[in-house]
């Protein structure tokens, strides 16, 4: 099984594979894209035992070398210092030759990487082989690439778009059922912005995908991946205002993963408590219905995706909301829901409502 979707961005542009074979068509494109003699393979310790080798033998095939650079499997991966480290070890070995980077990995692998192919000597080329659900359907795409602070999260950033993105379902196939949910989290939101079609394919068919059939994967993983590419084609750098539904849940997901030091939740499941307070924030508000608040919310419990954060410090909270970089003019924009399949951009939300509605999620133990 292959699929391809190409994101088209002009002399920008670059497919995304869709695939359950082995490494062979990630070859076979490499051959055409032509980036460059010398790979760093961005990872961490257990994707490099699991597939840096293979991906290797493909590289050596192309007669490509290989370096292959540990970073720690966590958010805090994403930092100044882990940036630096690598961009010295990359300078350490770049003598006279063509480097290109690749992110062998997660979220925290692909922002990583991307960052650092953005800004090292201005700019080199990488490509994007995601290993988690999570980074195939949503964070692989779409060229944004970030750092955290201890203020928040991806505050320090740059627009790098890769040159390719490989999503081989077979690698996400080690991936606990913990990865598998919280990569289920941001399909779950691609059906709420914008797919009815995909939500009820989720809720249809939620056994076989948390038991991971090739099947339904594929489809989800597809849909998704159109979704990003169809949004980011339109509005690479977030400027004309649609792309900026794709932040749906993720503006109190964030300040939730903040406060909590970016250990006690996983993107996902700060994502999943997130778009439940950003609904329950717009049925309060008059806009979305309760009969859609509820399936909401039954859809995200049957995938066992958390609702509410427990034992969370609400002031660190709603500090770090605070300080979200998605605050216009002294007002949060904030991207709600009107019914499964519709979201609209708003400023005009009383603070009030969001801090209770957060407070909420934040009570029970």
């Amino acid at each position: 099984m292959i699929n391809q979707i190409k994101v088209n961005l002009a002399n920008r542009s670059y497919p995304i594979i869709i695939t359950d074979d082995n490494f062979e068509a990630l070859a076979k494109k490499l051959s055409q894209l032509k980036l460059g003699t010398d790979a760093v393979i961005i990872t961490n310790s257990r994707i490099r035992r699991l597939y840096a080798e293979e991906l290797r033998k493909a590289l050596n095939s192309l007669k490509i070398s290989a370096h292959i650079f540990n970073v720690p499997d966590s958010e805090k991966s994403k930092s100044i210092s882990e940036y630096v480290k690598i961009i010295s070890k990359i300078s350490s070995i770049d003598t006279k030759k063509r480097l290109f980077l690749i992110a062998l990995g997660g979220g925290v692998v692909g922002d990583l990487t991307g960052f650092m192919a953005a800004t090292y000597k201005r700019g080199i080329p990488y490509i994007q082989i995601p290993t988690t659900l999570l980074a195939q359907v949503d964070s692989a795409i779409g060229g944004k690439t970030a750092l955290d602070l201890p203020s928040g999260k991806n505050l320090v950033g740059a627009f790098c778009q890769p040159k390719l993105v490989y999503s081989n379902i077979n690698l996400i196939k080690s991936l606990p059922p913990r990865q598998i949910r919280c990569g289920l989290a941001e399909v779950v939101k691609y059906g709420i912005i914008v797919d009815t079609k995909l939500f009820r394919y989720i809720e249809k068919n939620y056994k076989k995908i948390l038991g991971l059939d090739n099947s339904c994967l594929g489809y989800i993983i597809k849909a998704s991946s159109l979704i990003k590419a169809k949004i980011v084609e339109n509005d690479e750098r977030e400027t004309s205002g649609l792309r900026t539904i794709l932040n749906f849940g993720h503006t109190i997901g964030h300040a939730l993963e903040t406060a909590a030091g970016y250990s006690k939740l996983n993107h996902g499941e700060a994502i999943s408590i997130g778009m439940v307070c950003s609904a329950e924030i717009a049925h309060l508000m008059g806009v979305l219905p309760r009969e859609e608040l509820l399936r909401i919310i039954k859809l995200l419990n049957t995938l066992k995706l958390p609702q509410e954060a427990k034992k969370g410090d609400l002031k660190a909270v709603l500090n770090a909301f605070l300080r979200d970089k998605k605050f216009i003019n002294g007002r949060v924009r904030m991207v709600l829901p009107s019914r499964i399949g519709h979201v609209f951009v708003t400023e005009n939300i009383p603070y009030n409502l969001i801090k209770k509605v957060i407070k909420k999620r934040m009570a029970k133990t």
